[in-house]
């Protein structure tokens, strides 16, 4: 017998291929009779529990059982927003709704290629979480705080601002403050994974900056279009503010959490098609998937942490109140009840490089550093499995945008937008970017807009460095 036999008769691709070739010779130079192979696979197969202590079929057996289930024939239902997306991009959709443990999708306006699951795209699945479609940099998140410092204070005074940005955070891979800063979240249990424990130093030093990529801190005006109200605080009235906006995750923690359980994934289910080789999964049920949810989950923790330190550091450095902070992350996985095929379930909903936009939720779509972001109210589109796009997305690579621009043409037009650049590589400048516009219109649907951030003052990872995101 050969591959071509075993896949006939509903033997695996993989490690159930190799065991099944293993027990066919075992079974011919143990004297068995040959006219009964097929009879004995065929037996195997329909009920490989029935075999798994048997010396000459457990082999088999517990591979079988062991086995991930074949891909689907045609991807789980899944909705596209915007039009014009990149046909790559739309293509990782339609292979991860392919997956076996899937059960529904979405893909936002702002999607663009990413690894495995495609940035802007959202997954859900059963019981079964994928490290690959939460992301490398776990629980990235936005952040915004309006501040009750004077308007004029962008204008005149920029050198301050500045001043403050460069003393409370730092920016490029490896970045860490000598002087470490404090936060509760290093009280929490980080033995819940190995990774995290072992991490743990790394992630205190790294605490309170922001990393590389397309992270970034800047000041800018935020136009309120009515009150907006957030937990803890006075509603804030409409009108125009300063405001500080951040954007970062759980920096090398984070890329070490999903480094180690990608590898494991991986490992488990060798034989999924190269295509989807990054979407392997895990399950919630098995020990690897129980510690990469807690060590994810921490991560969130720390993420936010991170975001909490820089502006309230920013803060107290010029003496500023905080009359309105919000944030919201994407680039994770949440345990959430939808509707999937008339049926109220629980599913896990990956979002990578999405936001949640449930009935009411407030959330921050950026644009990029010279063009608007908006904070939004979620309308809950169960269409959307109650997500949003999470920027504009972008249109070019970085190697392409290195090559394409040079920082004499980008300085002229950041000048004409009254954008102030303190540093950032061109693999980040606006031109890289979609409309921002375009994306909103595109989710008029999926979110309502409250207000409107324009950046002034931006600080970015220096050219050079090497993306985290």
């Amino acid at each position: 017998m050969n591959t071509k036999d075993f896949i006939r008769l509903g033997v695996p691709l993989g490690e159930a291929t190799r065991r099944a070739t293993d027990f066919v010779s075992r079974y011919i130079l143990g004297g068995g009779d040959k006219s009964r192979l097929e009879e004995e696979v065929k037996a195997i197969v329909a009920n490989p529990a029935a075999f798994t202590e048997d010396a000459l079929r457990g082999g088999l057996a517990k591979a079988l059982l062991n086995a991930p289930p074949p891909p689907r024939s045609e991807p789980v239902k899944y909705r596209q927003w915007g039009q014009g997306l990149e046909h790559e991009a739309v293509m990782q959709m339609e292979r991860a709704c392919l997956l076996p443990v899937a059960v529904a999708g979405a893909l936002m306006p702002d999607a663009h290629v990413g690894y495995g699951l495609p940035i802007g795209g959202v997954l859900a699945t059963e019981n079964t979480v994928i490290p690959y479609a939460v992301g490398v940099d776990i629980a990235c998140r936005m952040k915004m705080t309006v501040l009750d410092i004077p308007a004029q204070e962008l204008e005149r005074h920029q050198d301050r601002l500045t001043r403050a940005i460069e003393a409370e955070t730092r920016f490029g891979v490896g970045a860490s403050f000598k002087d470490r800063r404090q936060h509760d979240v290093l009280d929490a249990d980080w033995s819940v994974s190995p990774v995290t424990k072992q991490n743990k130093d790394r992630a205190w030093s790294q605490l309170g900056t922001s990393g590389s990529g397309n992270h970034f801190v800047e000041f800018g005006y935020f136009t309120a279009h009515g009150p907006i109200a957030a937990a803890g605080r006075e509603a804030l009235p409409a009108g125009r503010y300063v405001a500080l906006l951040s954007h970062s995750g759980s920096r090398g923690t984070g890329a070490a959490v999903c480094d180690h359980y990608s590898k494991i994934a991986f490992s488990q289910f060798p034989d999924l098609p190269g295509e989807l080789k990054r979407l392997a999964w895990l399950s919630l049920d098995s020990q690897e998937g129980r510690e990469y949810w807690t060590a994810m989950e921490l991560m969130g923790r720390y993420a936010a942490a991170n975001h909490a330190l820089i502006h309230q550091h920013v803060a107290a450095n010029l003496g500023a109140e905080v009359l309105l902070d919000l944030e919201n992350h994407h680039n994770f996985a949440w345990k959430e009840r939808h509707v999937i095929d008339g049926v109220e379930r629980e599913v896990v909903v990956h979002r990578k490089g999405a936001t949640p936009a449930g009935e009411g939720v407030l959330g921050i779509i950026p644009g990029s550093m010279a063009s608007p972001g908006f904070v939004v109210a979620g309308k809950g589109n169960p269409e959307s499995l109650n997500s949003a796009s999470h920027g504009a997305g972008r249109v070019m690579s970085r190697t392409q945008a290195t090559k394409t621009f040079n920082w004499k043409k980008v300085n002229a037009f950041l000048r004409e937008q009254g954008v102030t650049l303190i540093s950032a590589g061109l693999d980040e400048v606006p031109m890289v970017y979609k409309n921002i516009r375009e994306v909103m219109a595109a989710q008029s649907d999926l979110v309502t807009v409250l207000g409107q951030f324009d950046p002034k003052l931006v600080k970015m990872a220096p050219h050079g460095e090497r993306p985290e995101d």
